[in-house]
């Protein structure tokens, strides 16, 4: 199963970039996607950004995250 989690870019170096979620900071690849700026959302995997999100999609997808984690700590 591949698993692929949206980060915000906080640094963009020609196709290198650094993406974080939370406190995590990671270097990226950019090079299967075009135009990626600063603040932009990105799905991660294996290293590359392979796909552009909207703020909502992005937002919505971590919310998943947070519930599906919440409920593990409960149970």
């Amino acid at each position: 199963m591949c698993l692929a989690v949206p980060h915000r870019i906080v640094r963009v170096d020609g196709n290198e970039a650094i993406a974080e979620i939370g406190s995590i900071k990671k270097k990226v690849r950019l090079d299967l996607l075009e135009d990626v700026r600063i603040g932009d959302y990105v799905l991660i995997h294996a290293g590359f950004a392979i796909e552009k999100l909207s703020v909502e999609e992005a937002e919505d997808i971590l919310d998943a995250w947070k519930e599906i984690e919440e409920a593990q700590n409960e149970g």
